[in-house]
């Protein structure tokens, strides 16, 4: 897995063997940069990433010169390794939350312009995040959240449904609050 482009282009992200996280494809990944460049201004936006795993959406948005991070993840081995890789990698701007997403988002009191969520495809309660992160007040008004997901789901009907892009297996829903 590697950092796809900006100041840390090429940069090797390197979990330990038996690490338990399903990373974005690299594939995947340069899709969704590829969209956001569009819609975003990386240095001005305030980025909340759930369910960051390798933390590798968090170290694409650094390297693009994102400097407001919130990365959230429970696994105690996942949230010491993206600790330790934002070290490695010379990235400031990066906190890391360990926490249980969902007990999370009822409690944070900043407000972010854009909101990722790649949570396990088969997590209980993934069908609920749309509402949940649209439907509070850390997502800024106009604030894009997208969610990656398995072709399970179809988003198409909720409040706030932009698009959905399908890269491979990979599933991406984009939300925009207040919008419509």
């Amino acid at each position: 897995m590697r950092i796809i482009s900006g100041s840390l282009r090429g940069k090797s992200i390197n979990p330990p063997a038996g690490y338990q996280a399903r990373p974005t494809t690299d594939f995947a990944k340069e899709g969704l940069f590829n969209i956001l460049a569009g819609m975003i201004d990386f240095e001005q936006t305030t980025f909340l990433d759930l369910f960051s795993g390798t933390g590798s959406i968090s170290f694409e948005m650094a390297s693009r010169g994102c400097s407001d991070i919130v990365a959230v993840e429970m696994n105690p081995v996942n949230a010491n390794f993206i600790k330790k890789t934002t070290a490695s990698l010379g990235i400031g701007g990066i906190q890391v939350v360990h926490h249980n997403v969902f007990d999370f988002l009822p409690i944070c009191t900043k407000q972010f312009d854009l909101v990722f969520a790649d949570p396990p495809y088969a997590l209980n309660g993934l069908d609920t995040l749309p509402s949940k992160v649209l439907g509070t007040g850390f997502l800024k008004d106009d604030g894009l959240f997208i969610l990656e997901h398995g072709a399970e789901y179809n988003f198409a009907a909720e409040p706030g449904f932009l698009k959905e892009k399908k890269y491979g297996n990979v599933h991406f829903s984009f939300f925009r609050k207040n919008f419509g």
